[in-house]
């Protein structure tokens, strides 16, 4: 029998007890709603970590036992201790997976990873955004329909990243804007998966094809080794 899969959903959770709005949508945060869809699974094992905790939740022995992250954070980015953003990129150099939610673009530990500005446009104002699949073959794709549609905040292009290995979903919204709202990375031995939806005062989390695309990506980043980062000395072969 294979292993339990270890997540680690780590979200601000500071909207959910300041706005009331949100708070009637994820009344016990964002990280709770998504801590549900996947502790559902039976190979998966859950745990979750807030900003205001102690290191951010992120204590060495929590990310030394955790083989995917979930990263959601909006209006305290730069409260984010650099030497735990550090830590997390770290730790996908080695193999850990991290899915990246939605304002996530701008979380510390992504724009470390991407090593650009993760810069965006945007606009709040109940745009339709409608979600094409367009890498069908890909495993985060797995069950998700040719596109889907949300009621939410609108990102456009151009987007401050580097190219995407892949590209396996693409948004249009009513605006007229598109971009590019579901892509990986390999960023040394682990996996980066961007997904865009999920503003904090729209239902997104509770979207049947959001929450299939979010475990399909927790399982795709199941990391595949863990492998240190080490600058030996060595004596030749022959």
């Amino acid at each position: 029998m294979a292993d339990p899969l270890r997540v680690t959903i780590w979200n601000e959770y500071r909207h959910e007890k300041e706005i009331p709005k949100v708070a009637e949508l994820y009344p016990e945060g964002i990280h709770q709603t998504l801590a549900e869809l996947l502790g559902a699974e039976g190979d998966i094992e859950v745990r979750t970590a807030t900003l205001d905790e102690p290191s951010h939740g992120l204590t060495p022995e929590v990310l030394e036992s955790t083989d995917v992250m979930l990263w959601w954070g909006h209006c305290a980015h730069d409260e984010v201790d650099d030497a735990i953003a550090a830590d997390v990129q770290r730790r996908v150099l080695e193999g850990m997976g991290l899915l990246v939610l939605h304002s996530g673009h701008y979380a510390k530990p992504f724009k470390r990873l991407m090593g650009s500005t993760c810069s965006l446009k945007w606009r709040e104002n109940n745009d339709k955004e409608r979600i094409w699949t367009v890498m069908p073959s890909h495993p985060v794709a797995a069950g998700v329909p040719e596109h889907f549609e949300l009621v939410e905040e609108m990102y456009g292009e151009p987007f401050g990243i580097p190219e995407p290995d892949e590209t396996v979903f693409i948004s249009w919204f009513s605006g007229g804007e598109v971009f590019r709202s579901g892509a990986s990375w390999r960023r040394g031995h682990g996996r980066v998966f961007y997904f865009r939806p999920g503003h904090e005062t729209y239902p997104s989390y509770h979207d049947a094809n959001v929450r299939r695309v979010i475990l399909n990506a927790v399982r795709w980043l199941r990391p595949t080794v863990r492998i240190p980062d080490g600058c030996p000395n060595v004596e030749p072969l022959e």
